[in-house]
């Protein structure tokens, strides 16, 4: 449902635009016309308009077509800017309603694989492959998403080839394997800073997934890695030996705002945070063939999930929230002189 034309040759606003005032000309029409526009807005970054247009079609009194899709596209585009909450309680009602069509599986399943939650992930697309393909001779080509995609993220999370697996490697028939394609390593060198390796690595992918995520040409910021409290005690709980790197979630707290402000200090510019996920880290030491207990992956895992645009920019602007969740503005909270030494 996204827009074909390359994003550098569109003005998205104003199609989006263009796209309502037609779909009020067409009302036979206006189901797919707005879910374009809606896409158009999204890739503006207008997100909360796009939000509404989905609202309004879910509000319709005609009835849609597929209303699964639409849902599915509304989880995706809530959770991209900040309502994960409300994401989620769409994510599981598409997966409870069990729609016929493979695309709101795959949508709800990217949305889960895209935040790091691949088990969950994995759950979804296994959920829609069973429920469509199963005893099915020939799988149609419109579920060929939904089992690429469950190929990719097991090969994230190390499971060995299944029988859909298998599937999906008959029925893909270009000249990089699927294996090859969805290695974790390739996946997470994203994160080189070679121009060369990653116009490779970004052209290889391109054959399968199309036009790459914009996060992939955002400036590669120097990150620091956060854990929120409930991620940290689960780390420490399951991988003792990082207890020395964080012996408590305020000295981790602590720590992240002095290292940052001493990288600040010596000229170091584009500074951000990432927010580590432990299953997110297990399929990154996996990846490397390395313990999560290694407490050198831990940089490495940061700079990584910089590379796929998950940093976001320290300090925070003037009234934002502070970086660490607790829901006071910054200024009121790490951002305070000596909060460093004495979160």
């Amino acid at each position: 449902m996204r827009p074909d034309t390359p994003a550098e040759n569109v003005d998205h606003a104003a199609e989006a635009a263009r796209l309502e005032r037609t779909a009020g000309l067409y009302p036979e029409d206006a189901e797919a016309l707005l879910l374009q526009a809606a896409a158009h807005l999204e890739l503006s970054g207008d997100r909360p308009a796009a939000t509404t247009l989905y609202d309004r079609l879910l509000s319709s009194s005609d009835g849609l077509e597929n209303p699964h899709l639409v849902r599915a596209l509304k989880a995706s585009n809530l959770w991209e800017y900040g309502h994960e909450a409300e994401a989620r309680a769409i994510i599981e009602g598409v997966r409870a309603s069990a729609p016929r069509d493979p695309a709101p599986w795959v949508i709800v399943a990217e949305a889960l694989e895209s935040h790091d939650e691949l088990e969950a992930a994995h759950e979804t697309f296994t959920e829609g492959t069973k429920l469509l393909l199963t005893d099915v001779a020939e799988p149609p080509y419109a579920t060929r998403p939904l089992l690429f995609g469950r190929h990719r993220v097991r090969r994230m999370l190390g499971l060995s080839h299944d029988e859909w697996d298998g599937v999906a490697d008959t029925l893909h028939s270009l000249s990089v394997s699927l294996d090859e394609l969805h290695d974790p390593k390739r996946i997470w060198s994203l994160g080189s800073e070679n121009p060369a390796e990653l116009e490779a690595e970004i052209n290889r992918l391109r054959t399968e997934l199309g036009a790459y995520r914009e996060a992939l040409s955002r400036p590669f910021p120097v990150a620091v890695l956060h854990w929120p409290a409930g991620e940290l005690s689960e780390l420490v709980t399951d991988y003792p030996d990082l207890a020395t790197e964080y012996p408590s979630y305020e000295a981790h707290l602590a720590t992240i705002e002095t290292s940052l402000r001493e990288l600040a200090s010596s000229g170091t510019p584009n500074l951000g945070i990432v927010t580590g996920t432990v299953p997110s880290y297990e399929a990154f030491a996996a990846s490397e063939g390395s313990s999560p207990s290694d407490a050198t992956l831990l940089p490495q895992y940061a700079t990584t999930l910089a590379a796929r645009g998950r940093a976001v920019t320290w300090p925070p602007q003037r009234g934002a929230g502070c970086w660490c969740g607790s829901g006071r503005a910054y200024g009121e909270c790490h951002g305070t002189p000596g909060a460093a030494a004495t979160a």
